[in-house]
């Protein structure tokens, strides 16, 4: 679960990159966040994930507060950024080691882990390689794996599905879906509007910081009286704004 009430912040004084933000992400969702470059997104999810500090307002994740106990509410959630070049000169299976390290994950629980993710996403005969060595599509399912060594009940994801190969990214929204399913929460941002309309459960459209819509697809269809995809609603959206 992700709560914001009442999140804003601002760039040099001047440029409110969010404004008076309030989110409620269910556990047991998969939920969409979109809205063209420069709306806030990036923002909003530094901010989640304790890169960047709100302005005003509170941050909570599974009912722990980040800004009173950002350690423990850092332990909630694991987060993809929306780039995978980290930790180059490691090789695959330090880098899940050094995750798994950095989580106190158990010897048997990471072997396990990373014996079950590695088959998932065909990475198994690439382990031993360094990091440096792989393709975009290669590096962007290390860092997914290495999010997810520690079994995080909140999965923060920043166009994950980028240079993934088609095989990954069904095996990926797979996951997705079933990690909803075990009732837990999945924040998902993304540019390819008909993977958000077939994959999430809510969405939320933040244009100029605020939020335009918040719901399901088929709420949104019903608030603009339209019967268009989730993509055109959201071109004219955006573009009328």
């Amino acid at each position: 679960m992700i709560e914001l009430s009442n999140v804003s912040k601002t760039y040099g004084g001047m440029v409110k990159a969010v404004d008076n933000l309030n989110l409620n992400i269910s556990k047991g969702e998969i939920f969409g966040f979109l809205g063209p470059n420069g709306a806030g997104k990036t923002t909003t999810i530094k901010m989640i994930t304790g890169i960047a500090s709100p302005d005003s307002g509170s941050i909570t994740i599974n009912d722990v507060n980040l800004q009173q106990n950002p350690l423990e509410a850092k332990k909630q959630f694991g987060y993809v950024p929306d780039s995978p070049d980290v930790f180059l000169r490691l090789k695959g299976l330090e880098y899940l080691n050094f995750m798994a390290d950095m989580y106190d994950v158990s010897k048997e629980d990471r072997s396990q882990r990373i014996n079950m993710l590695a088959n998932r996403f065909e990475m198994m005969h690439a382990l031993s390689d360094p990091i440096l060595s792989y393709s975009h599509g290669m590096r962007q399912k290390i860092v997914i794996m290495g999010v997810l060594v520690h079994d995080p009940s909140v999965w923060i994801l920043d166009e994950p599905l980028t240079g993934l190969d088609p095989k990954s990214s069904y095996t990926l929204k797979e996951m997705m879906r079933e990690h909803a399913n075990a009732g837990k929460t999945v924040f998902f941002s993304t540019h390819v509007l008909e993977v958000a309309e077939k994959v999430c459960d809510r969405v939320a459209i933040i244009n100029k910081g605020v939020i335009q819509f918040c719901g399901t697809f088929r709420e949104m269809q019903d608030h603009f009286k339209s019967n268009e995809s989730l993509e055109k609603i959201f071109l004219e959206l955006t573009e009328n704004e």
